[in-house]
């Protein structure tokens, strides 16, 4: 829109005065500038054009397919810092493995009290791989419905629904003991 507006109101108008210019008053100095402003702006297209595509692998979120949800999941602890997250964090995390089983492990530090057991599959309604989660009964609150995938450059975090906690977040990484 704003290229349409530059083009139509500044820039065409500008061009067809200067060449009125130079043919009215014989002078080669309203072509030169003509020139300078017309080399101008393509190397300023360009300039921005290449930097975009440099900028590209900063800026672009992952188009995620089924293989990059396999591994470990824990709580994310940057989005809500402070006790609660710690507690999340050394109490809730899961699994999805090759064979697209998930296993949700409720915990105390690293001894495990407690597992679930369900499947995931991917649907693709976008260009990127949506997670299904089918969970076994009894299940874990935290799993009853299906994750929402927030992707950003670098990775993705998964954000499930909890009726007792509210937004739930999960990274992927290994569950390491917090340091005091």
């Amino acid at each position: 829109m704003f290229a349409t507006l530059f083009l139509g109101l500044v820039l065409v108008p500008t061009t067809l005065g200067l060449v009125l210019l130079a043919v009215l008053t014989r002078r080669l100095v309203y072509l030169k500038v003509l020139a300078g402003v017309w080399v101008g702006l393509i190397g300023l297209g360009v300039l921005l054009f290449v930097a975009g595509q440099l900028l590209r692998p900063f800026t672009e979120k992952p188009l995620l397919t089924k293989a990059d949800y396999y591994g470990s999941y824990v709580i994310d602890r940057s989005k809500f810092p402070g006790r609660q997250a710690d507690w999340q964090y050394n109490t809730f995390r899961f699994d999805i493995s090759r064979g697209d089983q998930l296993t949700f492990y409720v915990t105390a530090q690293d001894s495990t009290i407690r597992t679930y057991a369900g499947r995931i599959a991917t649907v693709k309604p976008y260009s990127s791989a949506r997670l299904v989660v089918q969970m076994e009964h009894p299940s874990h609150h935290i799993l009853t419905t299906n994750p929402t995938v927030y992707r950003r450059p670098g990775g993705f975090y998964l954000v499930s629904q909890s009726p007792r906690f509210g937004n739930v977040f999960f990274t992927k990484a290994d569950w390491e003991p917090l340091s005091e």
